[in-house]
């Protein structure tokens, strides 16, 4: 598990490279999503793993944190050496992310 708090830390931090994927579907990834992340359905998720640095941390985001736990279990199963859910999912960073924008 990743806290929205933490990953904002990592992706604030230029020295810490992290992949982050989302797993909501379509319509609600393109309404937004976090900066930088993937959208990673069965259609492109093979394709995903065969070309993305195992080594890397990864983490999952869905809409409230909990399709993302099987999903982070899935990739770690995969080969990803560190796989994180983040908790609260999208819903909770969309929050953060607005106490972050605003003065």
């Amino acid at each position: 598990h990743l806290s929205c708090a933490q990953l904002a830390s990592w992706l604030s931090d230029s020295e810490n490279t992290v992949t982050v994927i989302d797993i909501r579907d379509q319509m609600s990834f393109e309404q937004g999503h976090i900066n930088g992340a993937a959208h990673i359905d069965n259609s492109n998720v093979e394709h995903f793993i065969a070309n993305t640095d195992l080594n890397k941390p990864l983490v999952v985001c869905c809409y409230h944190g909990n399709s993302s736990q099987g999903a982070a279990d899935y990739f770690n199963a995969q080969g990803f050496k560190e796989t994180f859910s983040l908790d609260g999912g999208f819903e909770e960073w969309r929050q953060i992310a607005a106490t972050l924008t605003t003065d």
